[in-house]
């Protein structure tokens, strides 16, 4: 069985040594015309569809079973924690983010499905960061006695894939924080929605 993940040190991270990120000095004006400083994180490997990254919600359909959705639990550093967070992966440089949204769903749980949905480019934290990310919804019918797909996840990934029913993702979101887990502020808003639109309107 794998052991823990855990960190072992943190320290400054020349500019010299980063592969994925740089830091930024933005230089603006404001709306009166002051001339400002921001800093930003931004990403290195932003291709030709100007999109860093995208995120996938799944609905699965099944003949006997209610419609469910797939959530992965990975450890992430920068959180020191395990997270709840929908499949997800950048956007490789030749590639469209409707492409990568497929690939990636694939990789890390397994399921191929049909793209229904991809939203427009969308911002992951503007106070901080330059990404961007589109999130796409596919559909995934399955038939009687299917099995479950093998995951085809590239070497250092340690992916749990989690199939929930939709009815019961928010509760189980919820369940996961108690635990201790980090959720992911698209799939908590997402599974909020759900939520919200299910029992409060």
């Amino acid at each position: 069985m794998p052991q823990a993940a855990k960190i072992t040190a943190v320290d400054a991270l020349p500019a010299n040594e980063a592969k994925w990120i740089e830091f930024q000095k933005i230089t603006w004006s404001d709306q009166e015309g002051k001339s400002r400083v921001w800093e930003a994180a931004s990403r290195k490997t932003r291709g030709q569809s100007g999109v860093d990254a995208v995120a996938i919600s799944t609905v699965i359909r099944h003949p006997s079973k209610p419609p469910s959705t797939i959530i992965i639990l990975q450890y992430r550093p920068p959180a020191d924690a395990v997270c709840v967070e929908f499949p997800a992966g950048l956007v490789d440089a030749s590639e469209t983010p409707s492409d990568a949204s497929l690939r990636e769903l694939h990789e890390e749980t397994g399921y191929k499905g049909k793209l229904s949905y991809i939203s427009p480019t969308i911002v992951s934290d503007p106070g901080m960061s330059t990404a961007n990310m589109q999130l796409a919804t596919v559909e995934v019918n399955l038939n009687e006695g299917d099995k479950e797909p093998e995951q085809v996840l590239d070497e250092g990934e340690f992916i749990e894939r989690v199939v929930v029913p939709l009815d019961e993702l928010f509760e189980r979101l919820e369940k996961y924080s108690k635990e201790g887990k980090k959720v992911d502020a698209r799939l908590w808003h997402w599974a909020a929605g759900l939520h919200f639109a299910r029992t409060m309107l």
